[in-house]
């Protein structure tokens, strides 16, 4: 098949799936290909859409690829964006988290030994949000409690290809804050901005 036709498709799956896709799963789309001449299309999309300075481009996460918008364009994203965020996570929660990725799997009480604090509500949050699932049952343990471990969306959501990737777990913790003052910073924002359209709007009336 025509290399420029499968970059076609590919592009466009690419596009519509909000989630990765593993070279698998895109070969789907084809009635008879070999994974390499795939593979072999997808790294030359890549390579269009990082020389061309486009807003989007292809990175590998989780064992699949999907779009991302371009770092150098982030600034221009923050003063478009201005629906809050719920899914942010705090610092207990980013705490947990990190807990849970380095050690998994392990159970609550194992958490809190660490923590040195009640995790009920944090674990609760985490699985709401898909980043953390139970991972099996720890035997020879009285009651068997749940043992936690991370999910595919943590892999997405920290821009990890697998657990291999992860940096040490110091260098983790810091990245975590850095994302949580950089979420209340772009909160501050977005009321700042909210709140001075309010106020003109009041003196226009």
């Amino acid at each position: 098949m025509d290399e420029g036709i499968v970059k076609g498709v590919i592009e466009a799956l690419l596009f519509i799936s909000d989630s990765p896709l593993s070279i698998e799963r895109m070969q789907g789309a084809f009635d008879a290909i070999e994974s390499p001449y795939l593979l072999q299309c997808l790294d030359s999309l890549k390579k269009e859409y990082d020389e061309s300075g486009r807003g989007l481009k292809i990175v590998e996460v989780a064992g699949g690829y999907q779009f991302v918008s371009a770092p150098q364009y982030l600034q221009f994203l923050k003063k478009f964006y201005r629906q809050k965020n719920t899914d942010r996570l705090r610092p207990a929660a980013l705490e947990t988290l990190a807990i849970i990725a380095y050690k998994q799997p392990l159970t609550r009480i194992d958490i809190e030994k660490i923590r040195g604090v009640n995790v009920d509500g944090v674990i609760k949050s985490l699985m709401d949000k898909g980043i953390i699932r139970v991972a099996g049952r720890k035997k020879h343990t009285p009651g068997r409690p749940f043992l936690y471990g991370t999910t595919r969306v943590f892999l997405e959501r920290f821009g990890l290809n697998s657990l291999a990737d992860l940096p040490e777990m110091e260098e983790f913790k810091a990245g975590a804050a850095a994302l949580v003052d950089q979420e209340e910073n772009i909160e501050e924002e977005k009321d700042a901005v909210v709140e001075n359209a309010a106020q003109a709007d009041k003196q226009a009336g």
